[in-house]
């Protein structure tokens, strides 16, 4: 038997990395050649693979082993974030396989493989089955695991499933679906994943948070006056039309990944940072959000669609000259939604999310804006206007934290300045920062499930949506959506929605 190799990590664990075949569905598509294969590539450069490790490609078409290496090499030449080394990836090529499944019968040629592996190779029947699919296909895979029992691990080994998101399309369908995996896999072997909790400055949330005194006692509703989430992309569908018809930018982003963000910002400290108890908290939050009326959903929310415009001076069509859009899409490229968490900490502090493709510029951040200061001593200064404090936490691209506050400009005129203090991870630290897939493909192999989505999150998650999509469905005067040029910060709408409430979105 070979020795396992130890693996140290950011907060200071150590665990053990077992030997494991790794079994991707969906193995020539998007998903595995623009992600799965490079970060794989980038850990085995690092030497964090396990020592036994084999990479099973998975898909429906009949095809060459030779033919799926070349394109997932393709892939890494592409897509890596380190130059091609061509030694490692020869030893990376050597562990992959290929099975095809395009029947329910299928699943037993791929039992049978995998048992190949363990007895060739001593991957011990550790099996990590990844679907990197359609959602569509998600209810089959693991029905046809499970009449193979994949599902079940013997002798020591262990079976454990990553979920892409999204999982479901609302309530109805995540629990739909959640039931079909739960029928098959226990909870504990179940990664549902969501690549932004991968990112490093996402992970560095909670410890900005929890490990630095000087903070946690400013972030509540004594002294926060608001707070504002914004994943914004300069990218449209990319050809996606058919897909983005029914999920629409709030189940595409909003469900998912800003909920996310929302969850960590306003959680209160677990007691440990074991899985569950910080997966606890963050439940805790998404019940805590205020369930909107049906008939206040378009007081608290705004869609919009774009139209026409340019994205670094290059002209870009709008949304309904998108391939596979309808002509009369009432689906949402934008939305800015304002939401209440009803608790001791946050209670009165509404946070602003909004999320939109075609937008000015590429960033996601959580902003918390401070209250003002209870007396204004220097409202007569003379250089400048003051401004509440804020405290921004870069997610993408510039990973990083500012914080905005005034002082004194120099000289004898009583002059304010509004003035930041910055910290850039580039800056700080040498060596670049992993992908995201690196990080949480490593915790689903050691079984650490801290930075996937627990089944109840998901569920809690998507019945604040459907009262979203309930509400715009059911609008009595249903009407083209707002239209906003691409380039633009969406539309006017949006500020509109802040302004009503005194306050106004950040500039970016």
């Amino acid at each position: 038997m070979e020795r396992s190799k130890p693996l140290r990590l950011d907060l200071g664990e150590q665990r053990t990395l077992q030997p494991c075949a790794l079994v991707i569905f969906g193995a020539t598509g998007d998903l595995a050649r623009r992600k799965l294969m490079p970060a794989l590539y980038n850990l085995a450069l690092d030497d964090l693979l396990p020592e036994t490790f084999s990479l099973v490609g998975v898909a429906r078409r009949e095809l060459d082993a030779q033919e799926l290496i070349g394109s997932l090499r393709d892939g890494v030449e592409a897509h890596s974030r380190r130059p091609f080394d061509g030694e490692c990836w020869s030893r990376l090529a050597s562990r992959i396989s290929y099975v095809r499944v395009a029947e329910a019968e299928h699943y037993g040629s791929l039992a049978e493989h995998l048992d190949g592996l363990d007895r060739e190779t001593g991957t011990q029947g550790h099996r990590l089955f990844y679907m990197a699919t359609p959602p569509s296909a998600f209810t089959a895979i693991v029905e046809g695991l499970a009449s193979a029992r994949l599902n079940w691990a013997g002798n020591g080994g262990w079976s454990r499933l990553v979920v892409e998101k999204p999982v479901g399309r609302d309530l109805e369908s995540a629990r739909a679906l959640n039931q079909a995996i739960g029928e098959a896999f226990r909870e504990r072997d179940v990664f549902r994943i969501d690549h932004y909790l991968g990112k490093e400055t996402v992970q560095n949330l909670m410890v900005f948070r929890f490990a630095n005194a000087i903070f946690e006692p400013l972030w509540n509703q004594k002294y926060v006056d608001h707070v504002q989430i914004t994943v914004a992309e300069t990218i449209g569908i990319e050809g996606r039309g058919a897909y983005f018809e029914e999920a629409g930018i709030t189940r595409d982003i909003v469900q998912n990944h800003m909920f996310q963000l929302l969850c960590l910002i306003a959680m209160e400290a677990p007691s440990s940072i074991n899985a569950d108890a910080i997966r606890d908290e963050k439940v805790k939050v998404l019940h805590s959000i205020r369930p909107v009326d049906p008939g206040c959903v378009t007081a608290e929310s705004v869609r919009g669609q774009y139209a026409a415009g340019a994205i670094d001076g290059k002209v870009v069509p709008g949304y309904f000259q998108e391939p596979g859009v309808a002509p009369d899409s009432r689906t949402e490229t934008f939305v800015a939604l304002r939401l209440h968490i009803d608790n001791w900490r946050w209670a009165g502090v509404p946070f602003y999310l909004r999320a939109g493709k075609r937008l000015a510029k590429r960033v996601t951040e959580v902003a918390l804006r401070f209250r003002d200061v209870p007396h204004r001593l220097f409202q007569k200064n003379r250089g400048g206007v003051m401004s509440p404090n804020t405290l921004a936490l870069r997610i993408q691209p510039n990973e990083g934290i500012d914080l905005r506050f005034d002082t004194k400009a120099p000289g004898a005129d009583p002059s304010i300045r509004r003035v930041q203090m910055r910290f850039d991870y580039e800056d700080s630290f040498a060596n670049a920062s992993p992908e995201a897939y690196e990080r949480l493909l490593l915790d689903a192999m050691t079984g650490d499930s801290t930075l996937f989505i627990r089944r109840d999150e998901v569920e809690a998650s998507w019945s604040i949506i459907d009262r979203f999509q309930n509400g715009w469905a059911d609008d009595d005067n249903p009407r083209a959506l707002p239209a906003y040029v691409a380039g633009s910060w969406g539309p006017s709408e949006s500020h509109v929605m802040l302004a009503h409430d005194n306050r106004r979105w950040r500039s970016l």
